[in-house]
């Protein structure tokens, strides 16, 4: 709370200043009072409140995300598990995993031609590279004792991946996941701004044409606390499956 009180008490003062545009906290919440006291509005066409906006964006995260999670999950554990698979993807992945959402776009819009496909293209293949980072460290950190007791007991492949392997691997699998879920959040809005027309990041473009600040304060603000909120899902979730020391 002490920080979240000094950050408006920051935003406040330069506010103040002579030599800036930036609203107070008072002022945008004056300025967008009608978009959070009503943001279930939907006129039509593009004409809707921050509720569907958002719910827009989280549905692309949802989608892309959920690629990224299988794709992901599946790649980790076969370039951990074969040596040869490992030195042909890995310097891939090494290669690809720096490049900025944004550079993707044009290549994405290439590829299918049509926004939403586009944009769930770009939050995969942005939110896919920690989990699969992710899952192969587990793999290789897993105690030798679990597999040499999957091997006194002569376990199939089947059962020795679901009572051996997943299991042992699920810590890192999820700080993985949780990674990825941020980064899909911040996918989709670059995606939104050049590819879509409707979602934050599009509600963001046209605030910004209009050269309104305080909507552009409102959305990002909804960005951080919603990021917040997946995050913290995502870390609930991993306490809850994953097995106890």
């Amino acid at each position: 709370m002490c920080g979240i009180t000094s950050i408006l008490i920051l935003w406040y003062s330069i506010s103040l200043t002579a030599n800036t545009s930036l609203p107070s906290p008072f002022a945008v919440i004056n300025n967008t009072w009608e978009l959070i006291s009503d943001p279930f509005f939907n006129k039509g066409g593009l004409n809707k409140g921050l509720f569907w906006l958002i719910l827009a964006s989280l549905k692309r995260v949802m989608f892309g995300y959920s690629i990224a999670v299988v794709v992901g999950i599946t790649i980790g554990f076969l370039i951990s598990l074969n040596k040869f698979l490992e030195d042909a993807i890995d310097p891939i992945i090494q290669m690809l995993r720096p490049v900025a959402p944004l550079a993707w776009l044009p290549l994405a819009q290439a590829i299918f031609l049509k926004p939403n496909p586009s944009a769930i293209f770009v939050i995969a293949i942005t939110a896919i590279w920690p989990i699969i980072i992710n899952t192969a460290l587990g793999v290789k950190m897993l105690p030798k004792d679990y597999t040499n007791v999957s091997k006194i007991l002569e376990l199939s492949f089947f059962e020795n991946f679901y009572k051996v392997l997943l299991p042992g691997t699920l810590p890192y699998i999820f700080s993985g996941l949780r990674i990825a879920i941020g980064l899909s959040w911040l996918a989709v809005v670059a995606a939104e701004m050049l590819l879509s027309d409707d979602g934050l990041g599009f509600f963001i473009v046209n605030a910004y044409n209009d050269s309104n600040i305080s909507e552009i304060i409102l959305a990002i603000i909804y960005l951080g606390l919603i990021g917040l909120i997946l995050d913290k899902t995502m870390s609930y979730i991993a306490l809850r499956v994953t097995p106890k020391e």
